[in-house]
């Protein structure tokens, strides 16, 4: 029986990554880049390969591994894992590049910048406190080739092979044999003489004083080169030359470095650090204290490192959000930060977050969403949209705080292309029906109709043709007047979609009923729309080869691609809701007179514009003015002004308002309550017939007018008016039969029976109201109101 040694470097669960190794710092080690092999993970490996004759330092290489493998702290290269055979030795550690490599390539792309160098050299000096202050323990090695620096753009402490106990135990400290690493000696060393005796740290300290000096100035060519700090900065320079110092007992601790260069004015005294050491001990602060500091983190991003916000600061917020209370004042920094972010990266890290977080019962959390939705939503995919997200998007349009109705309404605006056919033409024409007929806040409804325009082209033909001209006529009639210029902007935004027998019979009575608005604003955009619908029902008339292209859009599937040209007509509120109605109107400057009277073409899509590039901004201003002017209403109060008004407003909607509150119809009962409500047949009263002239006036056959003639011979025209009466006589057809009088009369009593029934509608709705405020009467202790 055979029996085959096995390979422990096959074995090991790491590999190396067939390419070159890194360039590895002057020592025994080579470091190459390497990966896990069950999950392809970066990882550095350092490996040393076993020499005949250099028994010194293959014991100084094991010594190292030993080190290594128990030294544990934040500022020390991490260990992961190691293998040791007769002919290498393998340590595996965190993914890392060499400090030198490191600033070679910051250097390539413009320099690093001084809060990263700070923070670098902090991390440094607190590893050196550790192991001189905790551990007893002298480095020995610290330069250049000593430090190491992970994805994130932490600092970290290795090159752990010339390290020895400070209290003698272990003898002293093994020799280097890399003349590389032994310039960096201090000279109580180097010239042998009775200087030696000094603090424990004095060594290492002058070996950062000598590192200090290369990041800033790049490799150290002699000893005598310490003396220029060349480019170290100014607020460093007096702390640097304590280390440099020929005494070594005047040498500082690396604990007491650390706080004289902490203090106010030094060089680690800065917004970067001060947010990496919070970082480093969030999970015991506070949380007032983490609510603050996230607050705060987002303005300083900008400043900080990429890989130090993808890498460092990117998890401290997921942690923050799943375990901790942080709450809603995590998005803004999360949302920054996941700019960083590749595409699969943001899919991995960011939306699982954002999913859980919408479904979330705390209202700042939700208004952050919404409001911050713009910058993940193309990240997510429809079946999430549809059954994850927009099941709770929904709650909000029955949020009984009006800020978060709004945000609700405008989110749909992103969300709309990503809905499904049940979602989009269902359950979300369902609640914007409610919303605009029903809702107490004027800019909410305003804003119901500027979104439905801004969708029109995502519904389906069968929704376009029920909702949208009965969603924006009912606009029209809006008390509120921004709302009634969204409803006509809303025609505008949307004309390709209807055809030409709805503009002429259904559009532009709306519209011409517009032109006599209280608000010129309103008249404005009336007029404007009327003549753009009547140029394309001219061009059509001249033309009848044209209606099959205008009305392409008319029964077509939705089309995304015309919601983007559409999109533009109308601006959102950047702030709360009482900002909408000032920007809604500025944003509509008056019609200027050649405007006006210039003729009109057929206009593209792309000419439902709110805002005009070429307007001048006092003209633009006159015309906003008494909008800006007016208080439109905090979101944040309720106004008895506008609760007047949304009453009147019911009493003359009629059942619309009772059909979108009714949670058992359909959504389609509610459009077409809003159809029958703008019946055009009850508006329209025939004028009264002329009154009878006075007994003393002459009739104009009596008067003379002016002949030679004496007046006694009669007026031609009255005798031409008895010979055609004479004649008409004996004449009975259709006409003769027909009785005039009777007709107006009928006219009249149609609409005298029209004003009744409006009447009798009216007062039924009042007693209803009263009928219900009466039954509701006084609520007992513990009893929940229902509507």
């Amino acid at each position: 029986m055979w029996f085959f040694a096995r390979d422990p470097v096959r074995d090991f669960p790491f590999e190396l990554i067939p390419e070159p190794p890194e360039d590895s710092p002057p020592g025994p080690w080579a470091l190459h880049r390497g990966r896990k092999k069950a999950t392809g993970s970066p990882v550095s490996i350092f490996v040393y390969d076993v020499k005949a004759g250099a028994e010194e330092q293959t014991q100084v290489a094991k010594a190292a591994f030993k080190r290594l493998k128990t030294l544990r702290h934040p500022n020390i290269l991490a260990y992961i894992d190691g293998l040791e055979t007769d002919k290498c030795i393998h340590v595996v550690t965190e993914a890392v590049t060499p400090l030198g490599t490191y600033l070679k390539t910051g250097l390539e792309a413009g320099g690093l910048k001084e809060l990263e160098l700070s923070w670098g050299l902090h991390q440094i000096v607190k590893a050196l406190s550790f192991l001189v202050n905790d551990c007893s323990l002298i480095h020995n090695n610290v330069c250049m080739a000593a430090v190491f620096v992970d994805r994130a753009g932490e600092w970290k402490l290795g090159g752990l092979d010339y390290m020895y106990s400070a209290q003698g135990d272990g003898g002293g400290p093994p020799r280097k044999g890399f003349p590389e690493l032994e310039q960096y000696d201090p000279p109580e060393l180097v010239d042998g003489s009775s200087r030696t005796v000094g603090e424990k740290w004095s060594a290492d300290m002058w070996r950062l004083g000598c590192l200090i000096w290369e990041v800033f100035n790049g490799p150290l060519p002699r000893a005598a080169a310490l003396r220029n700090p060349g480019k170290i900065p100014k607020s460093l320079v007096p702390h640097y030359c304590e280390l440099v110092g020929a005494n070594p007992k005047m040498r500082p601790n690396p604990a007491r470095f650390l706080l004289n260069c902490r203090a106010p004015g030094g060089f680690m005294n800065n917004r970067f650090v001060e947010t990496n050491l919070f970082l480093e001990e969030i999970q015991i602060k506070e949380p007032a204290e983490k609510q603050k500091f996230f607050q705060e983190l987002s303005k300083s991003l900008d400043s900080f490192p990429e890989g130090f916000c993808r890498h460092k600061v990117l998890p401290q917020l997921l942690t923050a959000f799943e375990f901790g209370s942080a709450g809603a004042v995590v998005l803004t920094p999360l949302f920054k930060v996941g700019k960083l972010l590749s595409a699969e990266e943001y899919q991995q890290k960011i939306i699982p977050v954002v999913v859980k977080m919408f479904s979330s019962t705390d209202r700042a959390m939700r208004i952050r969403l919404l409001q911050q939705m713009e910058q993940f939503i193309q990240y997510l995919d429809e079946p999430t949209v549809n059954t994850q997200i927009f099941p709770h998007v929904v709650n909000g349009f029955l949020d009984t705080n009006p800020a978060i109705r709004e945000q609700t309404v405008k989110s749909m605006l992103l969300l709309a292309p990503k809905l499904n056919e049940t979602n989009l033409n269902v359950e979300l024409m369902k609640h914007f029906a409610r919303l605009q007929a029903k809702d107490e806040q004027g800019p909410i409804r305003c804003n119901t109709t500027v979104c439905l325009g801004k969708i029109g082209s995502y519904l389906s033909a069968s929704t376009r043709h029920r909702v949208l001209t009965s969603a924006f006529s009912r606009a029209t009639k809006d008390p509120f007047a921004p709302s009634r210029v969204a409803g006509v902007l809303g025609f505008a935004a949307t004309h390709n979609l209807y055809s030409m027998n709805d503009c002429a019979h259904k559009i532009l009575p709306v519209l011409c009923g517009l032109t006599v608005d209280p608000e010129k604003s309103v008249r404005d955009q009336a007029f404007k729309a009327i003549r753009s619908f009547l140029s394309k029902l001219e061009s059509v008339s001249e033309d009848p080869t044209q209606l099959a292209e205008v009305e392409k859009d008319v029964h077509a599937a939705s089309s995304p691609g015309v919601g983007g040209a559409a999109a533009s007509w109308a601006g959102w509120a950047v702030t709360g809701v009482s900002s909408l109605t000032s920007k809604l109107i500025r944003a509509h400057p008056t019609a200027t007179p050649t405007e006006t009277s210039a003729p009109q073409r057929p206009v593209p899509e792309g000419h439902w514009e709110t805002q005009e590039e070429g307007r001048d901004a006092a003209e633009d201003s006159s015309s906003a003015d008494r909008w800006d002017d007016e208080d439109w209403g905090s979101l944040e109060q309720e106004a008895e002004s506008v609760l007047t008004q949304q009453e009147e407003w019911s009493t003359q909607s009629g059942q619309a308002g009772q059909a979108s509150n009714s949670d058992h119809k359909s959504p389609d009962s509610d459009w077409s309550n809003w159809e029958a409500e703008g019946s055009w047949d009850q508006g329209w009263q025939e004028p009264s017939p002329p009154e009878p002239p006075p007994e003393d006036t002459r009739l104009a056959s009596e008067y003379n007018w002016g002949s030679s003639e004496p007046s006694d011979k009669g007026d031609p025209f009255a005798a031409l008016t008895a010979r055609r009466e004479t004649g008409a006589q004996p004449r009975r057809d259709s006409w003769g039969d027909d009785n005039w009088e009777g007709v107006d009369t009928d006219r009249q009593a149609k609409a005298e029976l029209a004003r009744k029934k409006r009447e009798e509608r009216r007062r039924e709705m009042e007693a209803k109201r009263a009928e219900r405020k009466a039954a509701k009467g006084p609520m007992k202790l513990g009893a929940r109101k229902l509507d």
